[in-house]
């Protein structure tokens, strides 16, 4: 079952308890998917969902911080926002994962004492193993510490 159909009977769902700005949230999302779907055209992998996901997530967030504290009907449909994308986001790696991936990568690519030069090669191997499971810019601050 794609996440278009899991957002979808969420959707239908809400809309049955009558729960309106759950219903709006998870219409919104289910809009975005149906873009990126439209977009590619054909069937999404797991993967690309997520990352649909986590950019509506991403946005929402990006919101809050720019929106000034006396508007706070913006941050409070930003944060049911946030909560409702979550359910439907995978958990997203900790560093101690991401560190593990990152000296196994390491190993495989023979980078004992890897340099500032070897950051492009790295980055190459390292973010199609964690697209989708860890912030970008985690990944590149955590491979910043192995760099001599």
């Amino acid at each position: 079952m794609s996440k278009i159909d899991v957002v979808r009977k969420a959707m239908m769902d809400a809309l049955k308890a009558g729960d309106k700005p759950r219903k709006e949230t998870l219409s919104l999302l289910l809009s975005a998917l149906k873009a990126k779907f439209i977009d590619k055209r054909a069937d999404l992998t797991e993967d690309e969902e997520n990352a649909v996901v986590y950019k509506e997530i991403k946005e929402a967030q990006e919101t809050i911080d720019t929106t000034p504290a006396d508007r706070t009907e913006v941050i409070e449909e930003c944060k049911l926002r946030i909560a409702v994308y979550s359910e439907f986001a995978p958990e997203r790696m900790d560093e101690a994962a991401i560190r593990q991936v990152i000296e196994q990568t390491l190993a495989e690519l023979g980078l004992e004492n890897p340099t500032v030069k070897d950051k492009g090669k790295l980055m190459k191997t390292l973010m199609p193993k964690l697209n989708g499971k860890a912030e970008g810019a985690l990944v590149n601050k955590l491979v910043g510490t192995y760099l001599g």
